[in-house]
């Protein structure tokens, strides 16, 4: 997919004030530790990731979106009045009906005949949402659009540390299967995306590559369709080295294709920004791509992995640090669990980002 006419306006994001480090998760696990005789230090050593966050307990995703989707739209200056579609595309939601969607727009005063609606695909909905709002930019049926997700990783981690201490069905060898669990952490981001004649960034979007390699879509799954937020007791369970093996294959798969329709070399990439799940995946798909880790940006150390908001937290952190110099070519490079694969290839001009502090 290529484009022509759509411009990256403005990002938004949130962070929850509660810190959670895996130190201390590891002492919550001690239980488990002790009967599966487990060295202290060992979750940290494999997944490099030193913190989490989590929002307050009975805190609506729909609230926090609103919040970065309200940040978003602030730092654009732009006439919210203009923004005809709005994607909600987290993995949590408020309920299972309505959409989502539904409260966002209302908390954010969008126009009536904006096109609302949840979209869902593991860590990469969010990316999906770029795709289909800067679809609707180019063919003209829309000015701009918000795609907005918010994750919350309280009720998947608290439940994951349960099951391992009181199921003593886990093993040393089994326990692997719920180490991704114990990396979840809570964000969420916001994306405001604009035709380039409405545009006051030009941070122009090139393409986005797709690639889906479902066959391995059971290496990664939670239970059945429960999500409620007001009693939700997730446990996921995951074949983590195998989906990051076939994970790193799509990946090299997809970039060909990327760098076909960006029509770019890698050299070309001077910013990378991954989908962050730990320190072992990226290595190794950087240096499958060949990309330089110089070039690339990353905050799971200290936010763990936020699924869909991962990658869009991530690059604003990285724009506020000023990572991104004014024409630089970026690439926003996500895999997830399905396995599913989406890379988003922009030129950046100037970054907006509104950020809502934790207090």
């Amino acid at each position: 997919m290529r484009y022509q006419h759509v411009a990256i306006e403005s990002l938004g994001y949130t962070l929850p004030s509660e810190v959670v480090s895996t130190a201390q998760l590891e002492q919550q696990l001690e239980p488990a530790y002790q009967r599966m005789r487990l060295p202290e230090g060992r979750l940290e050593l494999m997944t490099g990731i030193r913190q989490r966050r989590f929002w307050d307990p009975g805190t609506l995703p729909g609230d926090k979106s609103i919040e970065s989707g309200e940040q978003a739209i602030q730092v654009a200056d732009i006439d919210r009045q203009k923004i005809g579609m709005l994607i909600h595309g987290s993995v949590c939601r408020d309920h299972l009906e309505p959409a989502t969607a539904c409260r966002v727009h209302h908390g954010l005063g969008l126009r009536s005949d904006c096109m609302i609606y949840d979209l869902s695909n593991a860590c990469l909905g969010q990316l999906n949402g770029i795709a289909l709002a800067a679809n609707a930019i180019e063919l003209g049926q829309i000015e701009a659009a918000l795609v907005v997700g918010t994750e919350d990783s309280r009720h998947l981690v608290e439940n994951t540390v349960r099951s391992l201490n009181e199921d003593t069905s886990w093993t040393r060898k089994t326990v692997k299967m719920a180490v991704a669990s114990l990396t979840i952490g809570s964000a969420s981001s916001a994306i405001l995306l604009t035709h380039r004649s409405l545009s006051q960034t030009d941070n122009a979007l090139h393409a986005v590559a797709a690639h889906a390699n479902t066959q391995f879509h059971e290496l990664c799954h939670s239970g059945k369709d429960e999500a409620v937020a007001d009693d939700m007791r997730p446990l996921m369970h995951t074949d983590s080295e195998r989906l990051m093996a076939e994970g790193i294959a799509t990946g090299v798969a997809t970039f060909e294709q990327f760098l076909e329709d960006t029509q770019w070399q890698r050299a070309d990439v001077h910013r990378s920004f991954c989908h962050q799940v730990g320190a072992a995946h990226r290595k190794l798909m950087l240096e499958s791509l060949g990309l330089p880790e110089a070039n690339d940006f990353t905050t799971f150390e200290w936010l763990g992995n936020t699924g869909s908001a991962a990658l869009p937290v991530t690059l604003a952190v990285g724009l506020e640090q000023r990572r991104v110099s004014k024409g630089e070519n970026i690439g926003l490079l996500g895999i997830g669990s399905g396995i599913n694969c989406l890379m988003v290839g922009a030129t950046w001009n100037e970054s907006r980002v509104g950020t809502q502090t934790p207090s």
